[in-house]
């Protein structure tokens, strides 16, 4: 009996593990099946197992038996099984606005919005609670309601007021103005939030458009009216500050900063950074008056010494940038870099006055012998850093240079070469001489130097190596005549000597002399070059238009093509011919490196939304 007994308690049990394992398998292929059919919209079919799945286990099956039956139309199960879930745990409110997108369907627009502020009054305001919420309201497109449950968490937990989830929102709903205000409460309400704030704008506004991200001019008008309205707000004052000089409105920069530094009583910090931006943006006046607030604060102040040196480096890029500077000015900062020379004679306080001083003498006031000078005793002096002397060692081996003595110019290019082998100032002194070589009319070592160099890590020096190859191949090829190349190299020493009329005429001259020389698209380069020099714009590009049309494939072509755009955008004011040039770049020339940028400049002018 007792074995009897044991063996009818093992068939039971064999009976009820297969029917587990049946039923199992039934759950499992139900769960294809029903998501098969669902995936198909073939929703009745799919309701026939989600009912019984949802039986089984309602919260891992509601929502997909919800919208099947929102898809069959079936919109009084829809509600039963929602109130059904919602009696289980009224904590999860937001089946409220599942239960009003039934009566959205429906036509029952009263009692949608009833269900929709009651996941809002029924909302216990805790962050696990309130994300479900408004998860499912944005789903939903409800952004208003969903900005509703924020308020309400926002009075819940005023340490944290939800900006950032607020201004989520706001954008969603593509109200720009309202999301930039969240972004400045978060900015007024913790000032720390800086750094965050200024992402979080710069993300939301876009980065590409030309008025995309800080550049947005909604944003520059939102903080303006708010520093109206409160304007101790120093937090608000600096923001501002930030995004004039991400737009480039440096005369409102120059306003805000002084007015900010002088209630704070500050030491000019900020008016000597924003000097050096505008430096840095060609902005001369605006530098100027900067460096100019700074020292007359005095000579006890921290920013005082740089100041006055940096305030003579902005008149002389404003003064050397000018197409023909008139001798007087040149004259009066010479002797102004003088004397701060004279003033400021240690490393590195004179470094910058130094160079600006040997360049204006060389280049512009023809006294090469005094600069030769300046420079000889300032690189004998004991204790100057090795990479500093060897930088002005080149500058002298340039002024020995336009001044006609090769060798000595080649003697401290060597020395630099030599001393500095495997760095990049090494590489730089190589080229110069190459250059030189080139300059000398002795185009094969010249050539072997560039071919070396068209490895260099520096790109810029690879490059310019790998021109000045090209143009020697171009010019000489199988033919051994190289007089036109030296009338042409001798131009371009010409240039580096200011001597621009000479080089012009020189240049001409080759095409006289060598009427089947291969330098047509180089000559038209160079003196485009010159052209813009002197701000002769519309010259500039007529050079560029000859070697589009009779060099299109050439070593320049794609650069004419290029720089040829850029002239009608910035000097011309031709932006619908800048437009097409550019377009040109596109089409003739895909593989260019200008290619990305054409592309760039193309679209924006055309006035596409960059962000899209």
């Amino acid at each position: 009996m007792h074995h009897l007994s044991r063996i009818s308690l093992f068939l039971i049990l064999s009976l009820l593990i297969q029917e587990t394992l049946l039923g199992q398998k039934f759950v499992k292929d139900a769960d294809k099946l029903a998501l098969q059919y669902f995936e198909r919209n073939e929703f009745e079919k799919a309701n026939v197992y989600f009912e019984d799945l949802f039986e089984r286990n309602p919260g891992a099956w509601y929502n997909y038996y919800y919208k099947s039956l929102l898809g069959a139309k079936e919109y009084g199960k829809a509600e039963k099984i929602t109130k059904r879930l919602l009696k289980q745990n009224k904590s999860n409110v937001f089946l409220y606005v599942y239960l009003g997108k039934v009566y959205r369907l429906q036509g029952d627009v009263k009692k949608e919005k009833e269900f929709y502020t009651k996941s809002i009054k029924e909302l216990e305001a805790v962050q696990p609670y309130l994300d479900n919420l408004t998860s499912v309201l944005k789903e939903e497109q409800l952004y208003d309601y969903a900005i509703e449950a924020y308020n309400k968490g926002r009075r819940a937990t005023p340490l944290y007021p939800y900006f950032y989830e607020r201004a989520e929102l706001y954008k969603l709903k593509n109200d720009l103005v309202g999301m930039i205000n969240e972004y400045l409460d978060a900015l007024e309400f913790r000032e720390s939030e800086i750094q965050t704030v200024q992402a979080q704008l710069q993300n939301s506004l876009g980065y590409d458009d030309e008025e995309g991200g800080i550049k947005n001019p909604l944003l520059k008008q939102e903080l303006q009216k708010r520093i109206q309205k409160n304007p101790q707000k120093i937090i608000l004052v600096e923001f501002l500050i930030f995004i004039q000089k991400q737009q480039k409105d440096f005369e409102g920069a120059f306003i805000q900063s002084k007015a900010l530094d002088k209630r704070l009583q500050e030491d000019g910090q900020r008016l000597y950074e924003l000097a050096r931006i505008c430096k840095s943006n060609s902005q001369w006046d605006i530098a100027r008056r900067c460096y100019e607030y700074v020292i007359a604060k005095g000579p006890d102040h921290i920013y005082y010494d740089a100041a006055q040196i940096d305030v003579l480096e902005v008149e002389y890029l404003y003064l050397t940038q000018q197409p023909q500077p008139e001798t007087a000015e040149l004259l009066l900062l010479e002797k102004k870099l003088t004397a701060a020379n004279q003033k400021y004679k240690q490393p590195p306080l004179n470094q910058q006055l130094l160079k600006d001083l040997a360049s204006l003498k060389a280049y512009y006031l023809n006294k090469t012998d005094e600069t030769i000078g300046l420079l000889e005793d300032y690189i004998s002096q004991s204790g100057l850093e090795p990479g500093v002397k060897a930088e002005y060692k080149l500058m002298l081996g340039d002024i020995y240079l336009i001044k006609g003595e090769i060798w000595e110019a080649s003697l401290l290019y060597s020395q630099v070469e030599k001393s500095f082998k495997y760095e990049a100032i090494g590489n730089d002194a190589k080229y110069r001489n190459a250059k030189l070589s080139y300059y000398a009319g002795d185009f094969a070592w010249a050539k072997t130097q560039a071919d070396v160099l068209k490895g260099s890590t520096s790109k810029l020096i690879a490059n310019d190596a790998l021109e000045l190859s090209l143009v020697i191949t171009d010019a000489i090829g199988i033919d051994t005549n190289d007089l036109a190349l030296k009338l042409f190299s001798s131009a371009e020493l010409m240039i580096l000597q200011h001597r621009y009329a000479d080089a012009i005429a020189r240049m001409d001259s080759i095409n006289l002399l060598f009427s089947n020389n291969t330098l047509g698209d180089d000559i038209y380069y160079k003196k485009a070059h010159v052209y813009f020099s002197l701000h002769k714009y519309a010259e500039a590009a007529e050079m560029y238009k000859n070697i589009i049309e009779y060099y299109p494939n050439d070593l320049y072509g794609d650069d004419a093509q290029f720089k040829l755009a850029e002239l009608y955008e910035n000097e011309l004011n031709d932006k619908e011919k800048a437009k097409q040039t550019y377009q040109e770049v596109l089409t003739k020339y895909p593989g260019s490196i200008y290619s990305v940028e054409a592309r760039k400049r193309f679209r924006t002018l055309r006035g596409d939304n960059l962000n899209n």
